[in-house]
């Protein structure tokens, strides 16, 4: 154990926000902290920094533990550069290495004892810049700050020109580049692109620390951590897996405890019937019944009604007006911003019923299609072709058109004044607005509660074509499984932009990766794309010579793959060498049952061979078990 909650409890005011949340974390073990948007996990992140204090419990740490921290919002100093700010994390190293190279001056005029003297420091010092990486921490540096999306021209960009995202991918850098013990992580994805986020997956998944998670990015924990611990209303409840298991897992539980209530609230109610039933008899022995039986329904435990059950709700959203097969046509697009080009010769075409994802890095203009197809931005070139009876519905997370001083239902019913209110409270509902939510004015919501308003709006509207750039982005993970349930219910066609693969994964029937050669299309959800996308690598590397060029990622899976034959060969001759190991003991055994003979007793010849053959099959046996435990041990 390298680090405990015991029974941490916080409060603000009459809110209670943290109820006796206990859990711990071992050595290089990955664990994830889950809840809704307000649950309490960054504050409880802090209460382990000790940025906050906790009103009761206490977070323990094994002996000499490290923590690194990576918050969402981070303070760099702005008189630094990119480079800078990394390679004063190894300050020690980089003073250690001119002390040395100081000592080698000083040794070129040294004679004797003192030159011994110093030699024998030189080793020292040596030997403890080779402990501390500091023959690599430069190649290190490197590597993270790649891997975290900068190219070699952003390394020696000052702090201060860099944007809120970036300062974040900086704080992380330097965060991965100290390796403490523990490295806590507040939305450690949020301002990475795919590729980034994969390598950061790729990292922490070989990081000998322990890591502790919170993310909205499904994907990421699905990869990462091996526990979740969930905060729900103050509470917390460990879940022994990765993030696919645990909302499984959750809803059975949850299911259960919803069916475990509704038959105890069907048993109270079938008892208070009979005893108003015996005391309508009014007898003296049907009223000591009743009685009786009151006091049993007394002594019941009841149970709590849970709060959230959402087993079997499906809304299934049907556009008024069915669009043609052929939804749209792009031909020859192009877009350029002064001399800079975005994209050339774009083409794609999307039928009626597709769920499509558009995906691709950072820059490369996925949003700019977007704005292009709705004719929201002028296009250099090409043709933008709507099929027939194709009405758009256009989600943009920075430019939700709601009216701040209506409430939720109003902005609803007043688009759709025709629609009934049951069926309005109906798709409020899918979105997490139930009972006096729905009079919430829209000036006091937060921007996820905001986004889900106009994702309901749109869903509601006319359009059988709709468009959305990042719905999923303020959305916690709640609000992202109601989303995905709707879209795959929605019975239009989609085209959308998004970073979030669990989400892809959940809703695509097909990806569209925009790259700088073009569109390429993969029918599937993402991790089909991903199977195609490692298959072709791995084609392309038994037909084509490696290229110099190649991409840190690529290099990552090769390892990866590497790795993958390495552990099966060594599997292989693990169980290669069991099997020997039993045959040769049932071999020996033979042995000694024959040499335990009374015909072989007195006939030398043969039992000289037999002991000869006893002789070679222990020692083979010796070489085979001592191979078994270096085996073992490897795996």
């Amino acid at each position: 154990m390298v680090l405990a909650c015991q029974n941490i409890s916080k409060s603000y005011g009459a809110t209670e926000i943290l109820h006796n949340i206990s859990f711990h974390i071992e050595a290089k073990e990955k664990l994830a902290i889950v809840g809704i948007n307000g649950a309490g996990k960054t504050t409880l992140l802090r209460i382990i920094m000790q940025e906050e204090e906790a009103d009761s419990g206490q977070v323990i740490t094994g002996k000499d533990i490290s923590i690194g921290y990576l918050a969402q919002h981070q303070d760099t100093s702005d008189g630094q550069t990119v480079y800078e700010e990394l390679r004063n994390v190894r300050k020690n190293v980089i003073e250690l290495q001119t002390q040395m190279r100081q000592l080698e001056q000083d040794m070129r005029q040294l004679e004797g004892d003192a030159l011994s003297a110093a030699l024998d420091r030189y080793t020292r010092m040596t030997h403890t810049f080779e402990q501390q990486d500091g023959y690599a921490f430069e190649s290190q540096i490197n590597g993270i700050l790649k891997g975290l999306g900068f190219t070699e021209s952003d390394f020696h960009r000052p702090l201060h020109e860099l944007s809120g995202g970036q300062k974040t991918r900086v704080a992380l850098g330097r965060l991965l580049l100290s390796r403490p013990d523990v490295i806590l992580l507040d939305e450690p994805t949020n301002h990475l692109d795919l590729d980034s986020v994969q390598w950061l997956e790729s990292y922490l998944g070989s990081y000998d620390g322990a890591v502790i998670i919170v993310s909205h990015d499904r994907y990421f924990l699905d990869r990462i951590v091996t526990r979740i611990v969930e905060i729900e209303h103050a509470k917390s409840t460990i879940y022994h897996g990765n993030y696919s298991y645990y909302a499984t897992r959750r809803e059975e539980v949850r299911l259960s405890q919803y069916r475990a209530y509704m038959n105890q609230q069907a048993e109270i109610r079938h008892q208070e019937d009979v005893i108003a039933k015996l005391k309508q008899f009014n007898r003296e022995k049907t009223i000591k019944r009743a009685e009786s039986r009151e006091k049993l329904l007394h002594k019941i435990e009841r149970l709590e009604k849970p709060q959230e059950v959402r087993d079997e709700m499906k809304l299934v959203l049907t556009p008024d007006i069915l669009s043609g097969n052929d939804v749209l046509h792009v031909e020859g697009l192009g877009k350029s911003y002064g001399s800079h080009t975005l994209f050339t010769d774009i083409h794609m075409d999307i039928r009626r019923g597709e769920r499509v994802a558009l995906i691709g890095k950072n820059g490369t203009g996925k949003t700019t299609i977007l704005k292009l197809i709705n004719q929201l931005l002028p296009k250099d070139s090409g043709r933008i072709t709507l099929g027939a009876q194709v009405h758009i519905g256009y989600y943009d997370q920075e430019h939700q058109v709601l009216h701040p001083d209506k409430t939720i239902f109003d902005e609803l019913h007043d688009s759709n004044p025709d629609m009934t209110n049951t069926r309005i409270r109906n798709v409020l509902a899918a979105f997490l607005f139930t009972g006096e939510d729905v009079f919430k004015e829209i000036r006091d919501l937060s921007g996820g509660e905001r986004g889900r308003v106009s994702l309901a709006k749109l869903m509601l509207s006319n359009a059988n074509f709709l468009i959305l750039d990042e719905p999923t982005n303020h959305l916690d993970i709640t609000s992202k499984e109601i989303l995905e349930r709707a879209l795959t219910n929605y019975t239009g066609t989609l085209l959308y932009v998004s970073h979030d693969r669990y989400f892809i994964n959940q809703t695509a029937t097909r990806i569209l990766e925009l790259q700088e050669s073009g569109i390429t299309s993969y029918a599937g959800n993402y991790d089909y794309y991903l199977e195609q996308k490692l298959a072709s690598a791995a084609t392309s590397e038994q037909t084509a010579p490696e290229d110099k060029q190649e991409t840190d990622n690529k290099k990552d899976w090769k390892r990866s793959k590497e790795e993958q034959a390495k552990e099966r060969k060594r599997q292989n001759d693990l169980k290669k060498t069991e099997s020997r190991i039993e045959t040769l003991e049932q071999q020996l055994a033979a042995l000694n049952d024959e040499m335990l003979l009374p015909e072989i007793a007195t006939n030398a010849a043969r039992l000289t061979e037999l002991s000869i053959q006893q002789t070679q099959t222990n020692e083979e046996l010796e070489a085979l078990y001592e191979l078994w435990e270096t085996l073992s041990e490897a795996l």
